[in-house]
């Protein structure tokens, strides 16, 4: 188990979300790309959770077209019958596995979900947020973050804590917070990279980020995720802290 947010790099790319999609229950790693990627992310996790070698709709962008938590995983109607069942064959037998049909078929893009809530694209069809409802076993809500559609690339959450777009207003990061009954902060991944889905992967005990996130944005995630094992309450998450990447890249 790791001990706190470790930066890594998928071939030459720091968009590691783009590559990988991390549960509490499984992770799944981009197959024909470096194999230093996954033995890396294997060597961390592959002792509590499988980490499954994976492509959908035949590309490598299983974070990009996936969206999933610790009680299932939903994929394009694109996503070839050998890639469903690898998936099936791998994951525990607890994890659904669904193909949605949504004419916005980067479902990464799309949702955001920890295991108990979703954020969804306000413009998703009625059918797919049902699935994600049924599939995920979470309440959903459609929604923006800082006017962006996209809350699966601009917010990444887990159970304990989450972060968004750096533009988001503090009114708005309050109703989001309320919503999802955890704390949220506004921050950035990949040295000032507001596209925190594209550079960060998280769980409740694990995240990895890519290698050019700097070492107050680390920080930040380790804090506001809580993954560090030892994080006592005096350690929780300060306003302080809170301002502390938006004053850096100022």
């Amino acid at each position: 188990m790791t001990e706190g947010a470790e930066r890594i790099h998928f071939e030459n790319s720091n968009e590691i979300g783009c590559f990988a999609r991390l549960t509490n229950t499984y992770c799944i790693c981009a197959s024909g790309g470096s194999e230093n990627f996954f033995s890396f992310i294997e060597e961390r996790l592959g002792h509590h959770i499988p980490v499954i070698h994976g492509s959908i709709c035949e590309t490598r962008l299983v974070g990009n077209l996936t969206a999933g938590n610790k009680n299932g995983i939903l994929v394009p109607m694109e996503t070839t019958d050998d890639e469903l069942q690898v998936l099936r064959d791998s994951l525990p037998d607890s994890v659904r596995v669904k193909r949605v049909e949504e004419r916005l078929s980067a479902l990464g893009n799309t949702i955001a979900c920890n295991d108990y809530f979703a954020l969804i694209h306000p413009e998703l069809d009625k059918e797919t947020e049902e699935m994600i409802v049924d599939v995920l076993g979470v309440e959903a809500f459609r929604t923006t973050i800082g006017s962006n559609a996209l809350v699966g690339s601009y917010c990444t959450f887990n159970n304990k804590g989450g972060m968004v777009h750096p533009m988001v207003s503090t009114g708005e990061l309050d109703e989001l917070s309320s919503l999802l009954q955890i704390p949220l902060c506004t921050g950035t991944v990949n040295r000032g990279s507001d596209v925190i889905g594209g550079g960060l992967v998280v769980n409740d005990w694990a995240a990895f980020c890519g290698n050019d996130t700097t070492t107050t944005e680390l920080t930040v995630i380790d804090a506001i995720f809580k993954i560090k094992d030892s994080m006592t309450e005096e350690n929780e998450f300060s306003s302080d802290m809170k301002g502390a990447l938006i004053d850096t890249f100022s």
